[in-house]
Parts: C-alpha cells; structure tokens; sequence
C-alpha cells in the first residue's frame, strides 16, 4: 500500500493495474516535471499570466484582421474580390489550425510549450509583416487603386507576394495553434479536487471572455486610429508590440502553472475504437455490460480505487455499436487481442463523447454566420448612411464593430458579480446557470440581432429611395449590441461545456472545436450568400438576385436579413432538441465523477451540470 501511494504522489503518470486493464492517472506537473504543490501552484495566481496572453494577443491578431483588407487592397493592389478572398480565407485558416494547435498540446508538446512556441511564429509573422509594410521596396509601386487609373497600379507578385503570404502564414499558424491552448491551459489551473474551485472556473471562463473583449475593443479603436494616421507599419509594430507584452505575461507565470502531461497521439485510440467495432459488428453485445472489457475496478486500496474512478469513465447505453470494440473473444493473457481489435470502455466512452458533443458543436455554425454578416453588410450599411457626429468628425464603419465590445467590458462584470450570485441561489450551480443553458439563451438572443438588422435596413432603404434622406449610422448600432449579449452567452458557455466534458488528455482538442464553428460560419456565409443569388435571379420579383448589385438601395439585403433571422430561429429549434438528446441520453458517471475531479471539485454530476435549456 505505501508504495502504491508513493508513486501515486511522485509520478506525473500513474499506472493502476486491474487483471485486463491499465489505467493512467495523469498528475498536474510544475515546470521542471515536479508534482505540483496545492498551495504553491493553480488557482487564479496561474490564470491572471493566461489571461494576460489572452488580452494582448487578441489586441495583436484583431489589429491586423480588422484592417486587413486595406492594407491588401491600397498597398499589396489586389483587386478588391481578391483582396476580401484574402482576409476571409486568413480569418478562416487561424480558426481551423486550433485543432492543429490543440492536437499538438494534448499528444505531445503540452500546452504551456505549445503556447511559447508558436506565440513566437506569431509574433515573427508580425515582424515580417510591419518590415514589409514599411519598406516601400517589398511593396509595389505607389498607385491610388480607387482612382481611374486604379486598373493599371501593379499588383504585387515575386518576391513580394511571397513575403506577404509568408507573413500572413506565420501569423495564422501561431494564432491557430495558441487559441485553444490559452483556454485550456488557464482553466487547467483550477483541476483539483475542492469544491471552491469549479466557481472559480466559472469565474475564469467570464474572465477570459473579458480579456477577449478588451483586446478586440482597443484594437477596434487605438490600433484602427494608429493604422489610419500613422500607417499600417506603425500599425503592425504595435501589433507585434502587443504579442511581445502578451508572451512576457505567459513567461511570467511559469513558476506558478499547473502542466498536465501529454498523453501521446489522440488519435490512435478514436481510430482503435472504430477499427475494432467494425471488425466485430457481428458479435453481440453482452447484456450484463460488466463482461465488456475494463467496465470493472475492484481495488482494495482506497487511494489506488479513487485515483482509477477519476480517471475512468462508466458505461453508457449511447451508440451502442462501438460496445463491440469491448467484447473479449479470446480467453488468457492480457495481450492475446492486439488494441485494434479489443479495446476499453475508458476509450470507446472517449469516443462517445466526442460523437455526442457534435450536434451542440454544429448549433454553432448558423451563429457564426450571424457574425459573418456583421463584419461584411453591415458595414456594407453603414458605409451608406450618414457617419457624421459634427460636422468634421466622421464614425469609420468598421468602428461600430467596437459597440459591442465597449458594451460588453461592462456587462461582463455585472454578469458576474450580479447575474451568476442570483441564478446560483435559484439553481445551486457554482456558475449559476448550466453551460448548456447559457448558449441556449444566447441562440435564441441572435435571431433578434437579425430581426433588428432586417427592420433597420428596410427603413433606410425606403428612406433613400422615397423620401431622399440618408439616417444616421447608429440606426445598425442595435444589431451590434443585441448580438455582443447573444456572443456574451454563447461563445463563454460553449466553451465552458466543450472544456467540461473532455477527459484528459483531450482538453485542447476539443476546446479547439469551438473556435472551428467561426470558421465553418465563415464559409457557410460565402456559400449562403452565392446560394441565395442564384436562387433568387430566376424569380420574377427580383431578376438580379437580391444580394447582386453593387448598389444597397437596389439589392433586397432587408429580405436577406429576414432568411437569417428564420434560419436562425429554426436553429435554435434544433439546438433544444440535440442539447435535450445530449442530457436524456447520458448516463451517470461514476460515484468520483471524472468531471468533479476534472474542472476541480464540482460536486453535481455531469447529466445535472449539462442540463438543457
């Protein structure tokens, strides 16, 4: 017993041998792979470092994608549609190289290192970028592209392209790879078992989406002025400024950080998983589930038990198919079937898991598209209205993107210390309302962001075409703000679940499949407005399509609207039908929940923590 205990408490990895199965317990390391003292390292210490980092490189990456386009357009002289190409496809690649970013940090590289590696590929994809911009030698001639010789300026190409997509590779690559990492690792500091800290994860998770807004929100003001009146090299400098800030603040914190130990490939065991399941599709499932292979722990030890339930995941009645990949069809030695033929319910609840969490995952997608909008015709809206505030000051479009924001750095707080103290003593939940809950809320909310947008549009097109008059800009500032409420809810809360209901050594990764839903929202925006133009140009009402002119007053953008809206709502719909299938069809865990001991002691189980909406 003692020595089991003594390698329980100085191994990062532990294993625990049971007949037929082994069983790694994985132990929070300091930096130098030491076991982690409770009182030394964690907490809320560790993850105001993270934070930082969040912060700083929000500010840095939001700098550069917010203005973009003009730096592409004026100063690289790709035409217009290719120049839009150009920022859609980076803001797209940045989300889908996450799961790059999160594979790495849970199967080889953890995500401490893998935040400081590719923090620096970042930040050398801005210095590239700010040398460039200021160099007139790396850059074509100078040409005005919106003048009427604007056909006839020469687009960059050689040497030159290639430094510019170099740098916008660099960039993506180290923001890809750190965005999971950031949300994983901060809330890795909370993973003990004492039931103070699953409210502090709720708080991290508030705080994180705070920093978030911060960047964004001087990004959108400080570093657009800075672009605008001092030009976009000094823009770029600050850009990389801000990422060296944020890279200092990670730094700083590595005496206090909780790491967990990678695990090796993730992969391998999901692809175990499949390849035995379909091997044996004609075996049948015992109907005593104990007979699958490691569906049972009998310990004697106390402490060796405790530490295999929390790592150790108990059977469930969804997909049932993938038990087959637990069945034993050959008696003796452990190793008599190799792993690809039989494997554990550890791993095939691994699996389920990752299945289950796809429908909540694509709820998200039609949310994003919503975002889409907002960041194309609605500035599109607002480049068309009246900007003025007096009569030589004037509001740039894009800037009404930082509403939400200016809004948010407010609300957050009030959320926190108002809103989570109110619903905790209606619900007793630490985070006051189940993360389920919360992205339910906040789908719900996104369908008014477009019902305002439609309602808005259709005013100032008959405004303009009937009675000659151009409305303020801060008409749309309505749709800004209702959606900034609805992100507040959803991006937090599926973020929160998505980091809850992964098992160790998947953290990363599926906190990754969060930021992936802004890029398929991307996509699905591009798909969706072609779809609709082809559409709608053979109806008789609308001959060009209503999205085909170049001119607002003559494309039907308010209808376009109204599709979103019902879209929308109809996802919703979905939603509370897949988060309602995703509670019904769980089963409870463990009596040492391997979620109360993964997000630090939360002591409801996990079909109460993600009930429904």
């Amino acid at each position: 017993m003692e020595k089991t205990s003594r390698k329980l408490d100085l191994s990062s990895t532990s294993e625990i041998g049971d007949g037929d199965q082994t069983l790694h317990h994985q132990v929070p390391v300091d930096w130098r792979g030491r076991p982690c003292r409770a009182n030394r390292h964690g907490g809320m210490t560790a993850a105001i470092f993270v934070l930082g980092l969040q912060a700083f490189e929000m500010m840095a990456i939001a700098g550069v994608g917010n203005n973009l386009i003009t730096y592409v357009f004026s100063d690289m002289h790709f035409p217009l549609s290719k120049s839009a190409n150009i920022v859609t496809n980076f803001v797209g690649t940045i989300f889908l190289l996450s799961l790059l970013g999160g594979f790495l940090s849970d199967s080889y590289l953890g995500s401490f290192w893998t935040m400081l590696v590719f923090g620096f590929v970042e930040l050398a994809g801005f210095i590239l970028l700010s040398i460039q911009a200021h160099l007139q030698s790396l850059k074509p001639p100078k040409c005005n592209m919106t003048d009427a010789q604007g056909s006839h300026c020469e687009e960059a190409s050689g040497y030159r392209a290639l430094i510019f997509y170099v740098s916008l590779c660099l960039v993506a690559l180290g923001s890809g790879c750190l965005k999971p990492n950031i949300i994983s690792h901060g809330a890795d500091q909370f993973r003990r078992e004492d039931s103070r800290q699953s409210r502090r994860l709720s708080t991290y998770f508030n705080a994180a989406y705070f920093a978030f807004c911060t960047g964004e929100l001087v990004a959108l003001t400080v570093l657009v002025w800075v672009q605008t009146d001092s030009g976009m090299d000094v823009g770029f400098g600050v850009s990389a400024a801000a990422m060296v800030v944020g890279l200092v603040s990670l730094i700083s914190g590595i005496l206090f950080y909780k790491n967990t130990p990678p695990h090796g490939s993730i992969f391998t065991p999901i692809a175990q998983v499949f390849v035995a399941a379909i091997t044996k599709r004609k075996q049948i499932c015992p109907s005593n589930t104990d007979m699958l292979h490691g569906n049972k722990i009998n310990e004697s030890n106390d402490q060796v038990a405790s530490a295999a339930e929390s790592s150790n995941l108990r059977h469930t009645e969804k997909f049932r198919f993938l038990d087959k990949a637990c069945i034993k069809i050959q008696d003796g030695a452990r190793d008599s079937e190799s792993p690809w033929r039989l494997c554990t319910v550890r791993q095939v609840e691994q699996v389920k898991i990752i299945i289950s969490v796809i429908p909540i995952f694509a709820c998200t997608i039609i949310f994003n598209t919503i975002l889409a909008q907002l960041q194309t015709f609605s500035v599109l809206q607002g480049r068309s209205m009246d900007t003025r505030i007096k009569d030589h000051f004037h509001v740039p479009p894009a800037s009404l993107q930082a509403i939400p924001y200016l809004m948010l750095i407010v609300v957050v707080p009030l959320y926190e210390t108002l809103f989570v103290p109110i619903t905790r003593r209606l619900t007793g939940r630490d985070s006051g309302i189940s993360p389920l809950q919360r992205v339910g809320i906040g789908l719900f909310i996104a369908s008014f962001s477009m019902v305002s947008a439609a309602l808005v549009e259709k005013k100032r097109r008959d405004s303009a075409l009937q009675h000659h008059e151009t409305l303020s800009i801060f008409w749309i500032a309505p749709q800004f703000l209702i959606f900034g409420l609805s992100e507040m809810f959803t991006a937090v809360g599926l973020i929160e679940f998505f980091y809850k209901q992964s098992v160790e050594g998947m953290q990363s990764f599926l906190t990754a499949m969060t930021y992936c839903s802004y890029s398929f929202g991307f996509y699905l925006s591009s798909l969706l407005v072609s779809l609709v133009n082809k559409i709608t140009s053979t109806s008789s009402s609308s001959v060009g399509g209503w999205l085909s002119d170049n001119d607002l007053n003559k494309d039907r953008l308010d209808l376009f609207y109204w599709l979103l809206a019902a879209l929308s709502f109809i996802n919703f719909l979905n939603y509370l039908f897949c988060s309602l299938w995703y509670s019904n069809k769980l089963s409870p865990l463990s009596s040492t929940s391997p979620i109360k001991s993964h997000i630090g002691g939360d002591a409801v189980q996990r079909p109460q923590l993600d009930q429904p909406t």
